[in-house]
């Protein structure tokens, strides 16, 4: 399968009953709504508060989606600070049925570039499945190594970049250093200003929302076509009002989309003290879609 065949990653989030329970049945149909968007699938990356999640829990996410069989591909987030716990992990999603992993950068040690390429290499020849790598300093608290990215561009399961830093310098930067392998925005609000500086997709927040309509925004600025840049920025960063997946979670919550806007701690809905920013989005982004369909 060629994965950048899928400019669209949708970060899935992980749906929660109010007693803490993984909703099997709402990410049932989050999931499904992606596959009808032919979206790529994100599984457990920071947006499901993989994190957060026990390794039980986790497990049972990713064998429901594999048991799904969706024709969108799966990637599956590899993160945290414990290189063999790490490599413990990818060993178990070696025996699935899924496409490539996410490879965040260790977060709290904030190693340098050597430290980085070593992690890096240290998982990737674990793999035997393409891997992105994924720069986001607001959370890592340390930026992606462009020194190590160019030591492991040639590397047989470098695939592409996720880059989060909000910063279009700093793209441009990582797309050097990838040595031609692919970069993907992984701000919403910034897929505009990234396509037109060389990125080949977008790994989303938003699409979880708006699966179809986040698909077309994105096809739109490949093709520099996109008029509204100011109306998706509005409402991607609407999703950010605070700690993400919160507003999401919150806004699908209101859409019907799941049963309960439930967080696993230390994340709780309750941080959200208004809907009204991310239900203002959603009739911008309903109402834009139709005019342009």
């Amino acid at each position: 399968m060629n994965l950048n065949q899928y400019p669209l990653w949708t970060a899935v989030v992980t749906p929660l009953l109010d007693n803490g329970n993984v909703d099997f049945e709402s990410l049932t149909n989050v999931v499904q709504s992606q596959n009808e968007a032919h979206n790529g699938l994100l599984i457990l990356g920071s947006t499901a508060e993989a994190l957060n999640l026990n390794l039980s829990a986790r497990k049972s996410i990713i064998e429901h989606v594999v048991k799904m069989k969706p024709a969108s591909p799966i990637m599956v987030g590899v993160g945290g600070n414990l290189l063999e716990e790490q490599k413990e992990w990818i060993s178990y999603l070696e025996t699935l049925s899924v496409h490539a992993y996410l490879l965040v950068t260790p977060h709290y040690a904030k190693p340098g570039p050597v430290g980085q390429y070593e992690w890096f290499k240290a998982l990737m020849d674990h793999s035997t499945r393409p891997c992105m790598l994924y720069n986001v300093p607001g959370r890592t608290a340390v930026a992606m190594s462009t020194e190590a990215v160019k030591r492991l561009n040639t590397h047989k399961n470098f695939w592409a970049i996720k880059e989060a830093s909000g910063s279009v310098d700093k793209f441009k930067e990582y797309l050097v250093a990838a040595g031609g392998k692919g970069v993907y925005c992984g701000d919403d609000a910034l897929m505009p200003e990234f396509s037109n500086a060389g990125s080949i997709g977008l790994v989303s927040v938003a699409s979880n929302a708006w699966p179809k309509a986040t698909h077309l925004y994105v096809e739109q600025c490949l093709n520099k076509t996109i008029k509204e840049k100011d109306m998706w920025a509005k409402a991607s960063n609407s999703l950010f009002v605070c700690s993400n997946p919160v507003p999401v979670k919150r806004l699908m919550f209101e859409q019907g989309q799941i049963k309960s806007p439930k967080m696993v701690a230390p994340l709780t809905h309750e941080d959200m003290v208004s809907a009204s920013p991310v239900l203002e989005a959603n009739k911008e982004v309903e109402s834009w879609f139709k005019k342009e369909m």
